[in-house]
């Protein structure tokens, strides 16, 4: 291959990913800033309610913004190579392209580069920024809530014990109405402890306040009950933020933290294979993001002389909201546990990559 084939070539990579990745992050800032428009316009009253200002706002909106970009980047991804490619094929530019001999698999792995930049930003993404965004958010919004006893309780593992939590208080550092089941290592209950409050000190770490509970021996049928205390130490590794990520339901996870709960290692409220399927469809985001590219590629053969009248684009943009459809779909099955994960997030790639081949194939041989 000569020296001026490869600057060709070179040349062409540059100018199609730039083409691409700016039509995309358009794409994404437009999207990103429809979506806080419409979640401040449910969240300013209450913000303001806490007397938090226009700083409690603007607050709220940057620590909104990764977990936003991250929801919006498959379908910027899609409607910014439709973009792209319907642009250049009005503009004549794509008929151009093929009369030098640039196929339609070349000009798909020209693309593959921008596209997999792209995937790789989202894993980063989903995997470090939007979860130390999310668990901010939360714990600012629970510090800044005047009626935190209002909060709904929840139950999780920690080890071999079962504790429930009434609400949490104070960004995590104050807990109401502790209940701690302990099991031995059989898993057979052996104490309960019932506490009215917890509080968090980094010197002293937890500790329980008005503490009552019972000693249980299941074997020997007995029961007795525990002298009640103002106040004992909770022996615990969570922290104030573990609580603050307990109580939000299901936040966006970090890879570690999710293999942490898998081993049992970190205390857990999901079922390991809604775990799973996160951490399967997290590194399966560029190949996702590739299908979409390959969805929106049927618009290079839009007919000249029908210019913005073809619905092709139309079509393209429907099958791949549908895909993305399809997919959360699928994922919500697994979250179930109704599909085991490998099936709730591999077989729509599948199918939607041979229906794109079988279009642009189609195409081809006309």
């Amino acid at each position: 291959m000569s020296k001026l084939q490869l600057t060709s070539r070179h040349v062409l990579l540059r100018y199609l990913s730039g083409a691409l990745l700016t039509r995309v992050l358009f794409c994404c800032c437009v999207l990103v800033s429809l979506l806080e428009i419409l979640a401040l316009l449910e969240q300013t009253t209450p913000i303001l309610q806490r007397h938090l200002g226009v700083m409690g706002i603007l607050d709220y909106a940057a620590m909104r913004v990764p977990f936003l970009l991250s929801g919006a980047l498959p379908l910027s991804t899609l409607i910014g190579a439709l973009l792209m490619l319907t642009q250049m094929t009005l503009a004549s530019e794509m008929a151009i392209l093929r009369a030098a001999g640039l196929s339609t698999l070349g000009l798909y792995k020209y693309l593959v580069p921008a596209t997999l930049l792209l995937g790789l930003a989202g894993v980063v993404l989903d995997d470090q920024i939007t979860p130390l965004s999310e668990q901010a958010l939360a714990a600012w919004w629970n510090r800044t809530d005047p009626s935190p006893e209002d909060g709904h309780s929840f139950w999780f593992h920690d080890g071999t014990n079962l504790n429930r939590i009434g609400y949490v208080a104070d960004g995590g550092n104050i807990l109401g109405t502790v209940d701690v089941y302990a099991r031995n290592p059989e898993h057979m209950l052996s104490k309960i402890l019932h506490a009215k409050t917890a509080h968090y000190t980094k010197a002293n770490g937890w500790t329980l306040y008005n503490v009552e509970g019972l000693d249980i021996d299941l074997k020997g049928q007995k029961v007795d009950r525990l002298d009640a205390r103002v106040d004992m130490p909770w022996q615990t590794t969570l922290r104030p933020y573990d609580f603050i990520r307990l109580s939000s339901g299901n936040p966006p996870l970090s890879t570690s933290t999710i293999i942490g709960m898998l081993r049992g290692a970190v205390p857990s409220d999901s079922s390991p294979g809604f775990l799973k399927a996160g951490l399967m469809e997290r590194f399966l985001r560029p190949a996702s993001l590739l299908v979409l590219l390959l969805i929106a590629m049927p618009v290079i053969y839009i007919p000249p002389r029908t210019g913005t009248r073809s619905l092709l684009p139309v079509w393209c943009l429907g099958a791949g909201l549908l895909f993305i459809v399809v997919q959360g779909l699928l994922r919500a099955m697994g979250n179930a546990g109704l599909l085991p994960p490998p099936v709730a997030t591999v077989p729509a790639l599948i199918i939607f990559t041979l229906g794109a081949l079988t279009v642009l194939l189609r195409n081809e041989t006309r």
